[in-house]
């Protein structure tokens, strides 16, 4: 088939084969089978492609081909591909068969995959049901995806859309999986939001500490790409990104190959309390770093590693004891152990390049006015003008929660040194009432998102909804964020005029005594007392 495939197409078909689980086993986990199967039919369909192309080209040559193929980008050992395990979709075993020939296509692509399938399981009876039922479902799921609506050969359709279909059907099972779909899913709008305050650069390096499935990073690799000059440029940037849960870290990793972005670091573990990304014994340094992590996490450190009422060790003269984090991140205070979002920021702030890293942040509105430790960690953030701006967004925008969020700009150039060291003011931006109402959710629309930067990069008072703070009345107000503090968004009500009012009553009145003239006349006439 040659026939192109439009991203509307190949979405749809991919959403109808979900409809073998849907209602029976939980979106949360059912995404990893079809997402599994989703990379494996298309890196199935590209090796094919190039096979057949090989085989018009070379004949029976079979050694030749074989050095070829032996080149692609994933390698499939005999007995692995998508129609492999189709032609014996009605064994008895077909979970084993599946799990089995996984195996072997991470084995044979390690450096790439390992550890990629490793919680997927297509033999489990507590997710996919018994031993009649398991089979039947996932015959039905290979009979789905072997449709001609899922041919992903590269003469019908190209990675980008592929990849783009991979981030359709988890926003999908994000809206399906409600307050589950935190762990793995940004909403699209959000992501691309983010990145465009931040504007990552070609020959950035770009980090996200709490990645999911990666769907910030991509689009971080779209911003670099509109702000390139050449098509060098566009590839010029790295990514890295660490996920503490492993399943969610797959997912992460086949996005990113789906969208051609093979050489991103994908770590496994928690970022707060074992960061992978370090030079030596300190942390890497990122030039962008971007993160929607999870809202108040709670119990995030052991809180028998703290000391004292501030927690501070009495020994080391009020300085953090280096027990708690010898990455120095938590210098300016420690975060409570009942609330993770300061922990998160300052683990970014510090992963950004000093005098140049820029850092965007996704985060409930309690990290603007919270008292305590967290107020602390915000007033030395505000004094050391880390801060650049302050963005509140809509309620209800996230399927895992209905709370208005904020997304939180740092800019290391405005620190002592930097090239925005004079920048003095804080911008305020409340974009609370720019949406558009959806079925399930509420939505940002790209008219919302240019209006959101647009104010932010001019810098200039917008009435009842922008404006530059000085840091200094940001200090008189307690260092509280709190955007209406800065921002008014009050609406007066029209002015009332009294006599005009007075008159429509009196003329009301007059109606209705009329009316009651005219009853009265009706009763009369039927001879009843009035």
């Amino acid at each position: 088939m040659n026939d192109k495939i439009s991203q509307n197409d190949i979405n749809a078909a991919a959403w109808a084969a979900c409809d073998t689980f849907r209602g029976v086993v939980d979106a949360a986990q059912y995404k990893d089978y079809i997402l599994t199967m989703l990379f494996l039919k298309y890196v199935s369909d590209v090796w094919q492609d190039h096979f057949n192309a090989y085989k018009k080209r070379f004949g029976d040559d079979d050694e030749r081909i074989r050095r070829r193929m032996e080149r692609e980008k994933f390698f499939l050992p005999e007995g692995t591909s998508f129609y492999d395990l189709h032609l014996q979709r009605s064994a008895d075993n077909i979970g084993e068969i599946i799990n089995i020939a996984l195996e072997k296509f991470e084995d044979a692509n390690k450096k790439k995959l390992d550890g990629v399938f490793r919680n997927i399981d297509f033999n489990s009876e507590y997710n996919l049901g018994e031993t009649k039922d398991r089979n039947r479902r996932l015959k039905n799921l290979l009979e789905d995806f072997n449709k001609p609506a899922l041919n992903m050969s590269p003469s019908r359709v190209n990675e980008d859309v592929i990849g783009e279909t991979y981030i359709y059907l988890i926003s999908q099972f994000a809206s399906d999986a409600g307050k589950k779909a935190g762990e793995f899913f940004t909403p699209r709008k959000i992501s691309e939001l983010l990145v465009r305050l931040v504007d990552p650069q070609p020959g950035n390096r770009i980090y996200d500490p709490a990645c999911g499935s990666a769907s910030l990073l991509v689009r971080a690799s779209e911003q670099v790409a509109a702000n390139a000059q050449n098509e060098q440029d566009m590839r010029n940037f790295q990514l890295f990104g660490q996920e503490v849960n492993s399943g969610t870290r797959a997912l992460a990793r086949m996005n990113l190959f789906l969208h051609g972005l093979d050489n991103a670091e994908i770590e496994w573990g928690d970022t707060l309390n074992s960061p992978k990304h370090l030079e030596g014994d300190a942390l890497k340094r990122f030039d962008i770093v971007v993160a929607n992590p999870p809202f108040s996490l709670k119990k995030w450190s052991g809180q028998e590693k703290k000391k004292g009422k501030d927690q501070r060790d009495e020994d080391t003269d009020g300085k953090i004891d280096p027990r708690i984090d010898p990455y120095n991140r938590y210098f300016r205070g420690i975060p409570p152990v009942s609330r993770a979002d300061f922990a998160f920021i300052s683990h970014m702030v510090e992963s950004a390049r000093p005098g140049s890293g820029r850092i965007g942040v996704i985060a409930p509105h309690g990290v603007l006015f919270r008292g305590g430790a967290e107020g602390r960690i915000r007033q030395s953030m505000i004094e050391e003008n880390l801060i650049d701006a302050v963005i509140g967004l809509p309620a209800q925008l996230f399927p895992s929660t209905g709370i208005p969020v904020c997304i939180v700009i740092f800019d290391r150039a405005r620190e002592k040194g930097g090239a925005r060291e004079a920048a003095g003011d804080v911008m305020f931006i409340d974009a609370a009432r720019d949406y558009d109402p959806g079925k399930k959710q509420n939505q940002l629309l790209d008219s919302h998102l240019d209006t959101i930067v647009d104010a932010y990069r001019k810098r200039q008072p917008v009435e009842r909804y922008a404006r530059p703070v000085p840091r200094a009345e940001i200090a008189e107000n307690g260092f509280n964020l709190n955007i209406p503090r800065y921002v008014d968004t009050f609406e007066p009500e029209e002015e009332i005029d009294i006599a005009a009012v007075q008159r429509e009553i009196i003329d009301l009145e007059r109606q209705l005594a009329e009316s009651r003239a005219r009853m009265d006349g009706y009763l009369r006439e039927l001879g009843l007392d009035v």
